[in-house]
């Protein structure tokens, strides 16, 4: 059922992995949908194409550096309307606080917070002078809790949360929504790549290996599907969401209710 029919949606770092799983759920409830990543490449504008033909919606694919706070800001420009905004885009990297590397914890703070500042700044405008519009941030179960080793993430996360909670106030009473899905160990190209050296490290076999190392925090030892966060998603930008904001939804396995 085509419940976004009409409305544009706009997913950061979405030409992979959980973003472009959220892209294809909200194209498949009817949204128009921009797709985006820091390059520029004929396959970026190719996978908007296909999903645009798949689901009968306009697709399009923008080009963008989250690390950039003008480039965010251009990119709901470029798009020329925003009625969803998803704040997808993220970086990673692990190092003890006293070893962090300055650069990365500038960049993992630059594109995993500040772009989702400046994205959201720039597309307010236009959904309040609607009196409709859905922020929806992509943060994770380290929004809630931490882990060592992962500071400038955890940090992050954490912000991305405090930020959805701000919004959420500032524009309670306007039709906006804004919400923070926390998603635990989801199954990505990503993670998935990274399952044949665990298994060679511990000497474990794929299903071993996922339930006893990858998910030892995830107590239902199982990867949550790009599906399913899509699928929250479009749950948080449906009428049956109207009254949800300011909140957190965990996709996590168990992991934050222990």
């Amino acid at each position: 059922m085509a419940i976004l029919k009409g409305k544009i949606a706009i997913i950061t770092g979405s030409n992979s992995g959980i973003g472009l799983g959220v892209a294809i759920e909200l194209a498949r409830a009817g949204a128009d949908v921009v797709l985006n990543s820091f390059t520029d490449r004929p396959e970026d504008h190719a996978l908007a194409e296909k999903i645009g033909a798949e689901h009968a919606v306009s697709a399009r694919y923008i080009a963008a550096d989250m690390s950039k706070g003008d480039d965010c800001r251009a990119l709901i420009e470029k798009a020329g309307g925003c009625d969803i905004l998803v704040n997808n885009a993220g970086i990673q990297f692990v190092s003890p606080i006293d070893e962090f590397p300055v650069e990365k914890w500038n960049a993992i703070i630059a594109i995993n917070l500040s772009s989702a500042f400046h994205t959201t700044a720039a597309a307010l405008p236009g959904m309040k002078a609607k009196g409709w519009g859905r922020v929806v941030n992509i943060a994770s179960a380290h929004g809630l809790t931490a882990s060592p080793f992962k500071g400038a993430y955890v940090a992050a996360k954490h912000g991305v949360v405090g930020l959805s909670k701000t919004v959420a106030l500032e524009v309670a009473g306007k039709g906006i929504t804004c919400n923070a899905v926390c998603p635990g160990y989801v199954l990505t190209p990503l993670v998935e790549a990274q399952i044949p050296d665990q298994m060679k490290v511990h000497n474990m076999d794929r299903e071993t290996v996922i339930r006893e190392v990858m998910l030892d925090r995830q107590p239902s030892r199982q990867f949550a599907t790009v599906e399913q966060i899509g699928g929250t998603v479009v749950y948080l930008c449906s009428p049956a969401a109207d009254q949800v904001t300011g909140t957190t939804i965990s996709v996590d396995g168990g992991w934050t209710a222990m």
